[in-house]
């Protein structure tokens, strides 16, 4: 209601300006006409713009360009007070323009520079169109605005405002190029005849009457040139923004009717987003389960990190839950509190997508972890025929031939040695045997529980080594004492090889519903799950029991283990 009012307000201005325009006769009353009709043109485009982007103030900036073109166009009338107030705004849309350049697509200028050159824009435009009506009372009717014919002055004034203007126009051109450099390919192509087009459009006005003559132009034919590429500038600018990067916004109030009466699939959500914030780039990530990362549609994990410099990130919560967060180009989209609101629109439908996502990481997640668990079960069965083929059968065939020579001897003087040999040879295949049964599965574990288990295996570690145990009392389900020694085995056997640290501390302690084990030491850090089989391995066992395994090993400072596993009440 209010742009129809506004557009309604513009078409009437225009229509008495053009009723005020017959009275001229010096010049062609159509020639008149084209000032109002390119006021309607920027007016129209304007309107538009800010109908489907209303966050967006390339919309307004547009509107402020029409009503530049009004006023400059009260100078062609016959009042002295309306064509004063033309000729001392007689250039301001020229420096609309350089603002709308500096300001495409967001609406917002985003540097200093730009700020800095669209000031110096409208400088130009008020400040040095002054000798242009002081010093030439030709320039308003009755002389109202002159202070006397000073040629020298006029001439040196226009040369420092036509000099000035170049160097805005240079200054713009250099700050387009270099947001070319950093645009997509696809923003790209859109944004280089946009350039283009706007700053021959400046140029054109300043070198416009210095050019016609060479070129065989008419100062009829210059004007109406002008004005043309002026009138165009709005025009380009509104398609632009509904091509490549730079989308159609529905608005945030249009997504939340989009929301409510729509499905909203994973795939269709980015498109309305990306439609609500006019940039086509918008993805949507989900929140992990843990909080620490985001995930995608399709459940990979993303690097904030790797974004690129122009993406922006903004996080959406539901209450207190952080559940995703919104990638969007902050060159398209400068306003970050713009797309939390939208993100803050759509937060149920992106929870919703953020459990589908989650669930699809857990499920590939779960795939390969059964794959390692597979892997390190034949891993482990290797190991143990190798074991029992290199060792434990050497053993017994040499004690086969042992005893088919003892069976020989038959009442020789060395049959008691042969008899000790044989049986200590017993004893050594039983001690390995029982090696083997011990890596499987220790006996302490078995016989006595954790406690006496984890107590057997720190008196065995060859460094300084304290055990911290808080009630643990009575067992505990087989498979959580299993994958707790474990733990506690692969860990020590880790610090005493690759750490090279001084002391050990193992922790247990078992709460209402969980076993939270601990194992730190003082040694070189850097370990991680990803560096190693056995911690890998340990990792997936934990995490088949529906536990937490976590591990914080700075280079230089040490390595906590920290393991917990639900265990009932």
């Amino acid at each position: 209601m209010g742009l129809a009012l506004i557009g309604a307000c513009g078409a009437v201005v225009a229509g008495i300006e053009i009723a005020l325009f017959a009275d001229q006769r010096v010049v062609p009353w159509e020639l008149l006409a084209l000032f109002p009709a390119g006021g309607l043109v920027w007016l129209a485009a304007g309107l538009e713009a800010w109908r489907r982007r209303p966050s967006n103030r390339t919309g307004p900036i547009m509107v402020i360009g029409a009503l530049s073109w009004f006023v400059a166009a009260l100078a062609n009338t016959a009042t002295p007070v309306l064509v004063a107030v033309g000729i001392v705004l007689a250039t301001t849309p020229l420096a609309v323009v350089v603002w709308l350049l500096h300001a495409f697509p967001s609406g917002r200028l985003r540097s200093r520079t730009s700020r800095l050159t669209v000031l110096g824009a409208f400088g130009v435009s008020l400040v040095l169109q002054v000798p242009g009506y002081l010093f030439d009372p030709a320039a308003s009717p009755g002389g109202v605005l002159s202070v006397g014919s000073r040629a020298d002055l006029l001439q040196a004034g226009t040369w420092l405002q036509r000099g000035a203007g170049m160097v805005v126009v240079l200054t713009t051109a250099g700050v387009l190029v270099s947001r070319l450099r950093t645009a997509t390919p696809g923003q790209r192509r859109v944004l280089l005849p946009l350039y283009a087009y706007g700053v021959l459009a400046v140029l054109v006005m300043p070198l416009g009457p210095l050019l016609g003559p060479s070129a065989g132009l008419s100062a009829t034919q210059v004007a109406v040139l002008q004005i043309a590429l002026l009138a165009g500038v709005p025009v380009a600018f509104a398609a632009a923004m509904l091509r490549g990067g730079f989308a159609r916004t529905a608005g945030v109030q249009e997504l939340a009717a989009w929301l409510a009466s729509s499905a909203a699939t994973p795939e269709r959500l980015a498109g309305a987003l990306g439609r609500a914030l006019g940039d086509a780039s918008v993805q949507v990530v989900y929140a992990s389960r843990d909080g620490r990362g985001f995930l995608d549609g399709n459940g990979a994990w993303l690097d904030p990190s790797a974004l690129g410099e122009h993406r922006g990130l903004v996080g959406i919560e539901l209450g207190s839950r952080r559940i995703g967060a919104i990638v969007y180009d902050a060159t398209v989209v400068d306003d970050a509190e713009l797309v939390r609101g939208a993100g803050q629109v759509a937060a149920l439908a992106i929870d919703h997508d953020r459990l589908t996502a989650e669930l699809r990481a857990s499920h590939a997640d779960l795939r390969q972890s059964r794959a390692r668990l597979v892997e390190a079960g034949d891993r482990v069965r290797q190991r143990i025929a190798q074991d029992l083929h290199d060792g434990l059968q050497v053993e017994l065939v040499l004690l086969a031939l042992e005893a088919q020579r003892l069976a020989s001897l038959d009442g020789s003087a060395g049959l008691p040695d042969a008899a000790t040999r044989l049986r200590v040879g017993i004893d050594g295949a039983a001690r390995h045997l029982r090696g083997i049964v011990h890596a499987l599965m220790p006996a302490a574990l078995v016989e006595r529980g954790l406690t006496a288990a984890i107590e057997d295996l720190v008196d065995r570690v060859p460094l300084p080594t304290r055990l911290a145990v808080a009630e643990v009392d009575g067992r505990l389900p087989a498979t959580v004492e299993r994958t707790a020694y474990f733990v506690v085995a692969e860990a020590l056997t880790n610090a005493v090889k690759h750490a090279a640290a001084d002391t050990l501390t193992v922790t247990l302690e078992h709460a209402a519903t969980r076993l939270v084990i601990g194992v730190t030491d003082d040694g070189v850090g850097g370990a991680t799950p990803e560096g190693g089989v056995g911690l890998h391995g340990l990792a997936d066992r934990v995490d088949a029991l529906g536990g937490r395994f976590t591990i914080e090993s700075p280079a230089g400072g040490g390595t906590h283990l920290l393991v917990e596993l639900p265990c009932g009440s």
